[in-house]
């Protein structure tokens, strides 16, 4: 290597000892003086949503346990449909009304939200009658009549 670059090199090398390590750190950096921030505009009055979200309701109707006039209630759900919920009965899931066929695809998107499947307390089961205990078999007669 000749003098020259190695003046070079060590120059170079002495310039970035002395550099600040602000500029190599990923931490906060002294940026340029700029442009002060454009003040926020006015607040405009608040736009609504394109599709507002339906408002969630405070008690789903349970599938399992609702009467028809209650089922008719609901959004695309006549005398037929409400029928056949109830004769479908009892539900594990409120998605079962589409699993099984009992209401379409597009008016289970209606309602999902205004309905839910509680499960029915099942009744005690009941003990069955004590048998009275059977008396022991009479062992064969194993003599021989002559």
């Amino acid at each position: 290597m000749s003098i020259g670059s190695r003046i070079l090199a060590a120059a170079l090398i002495g310039a970035l000892a002395v550099a600040p390590m602000a500029v190599f750190a990923q931490g906060t950096q002294t940026a340029p003086a700029a442009k002060p921030a454009a003040p926020p505009p006015a607040a405009a009055p608040a736009a609504k949503p394109a599709t507002a979200a339906p408002a969630p309701v405070a008690d789903p109707l349970d599938i399992n346990t609702a009467s028809k006039d209650q089922l008719m209630t609901l959004d695309g759900i006549g005398e037929a449909r409400s029928d056949g919920i109830i004769k479908g009965r009892p539900y594990r899931a409120k998605n079962e009304l589409t699993d099984r066929g009992i209401i379409p695809d597009p008016v289970y998107e209606k309602i999902k939200d205004k309905i839910i499947a509680k499960q029915v307390a099942a009744a005690p089961a009941a003990k069955p009658a004590a048998t009275p205990a059977a008396a022991p078999a009479k062992p064969a007669d194993t003599t021989t009549k002559k």
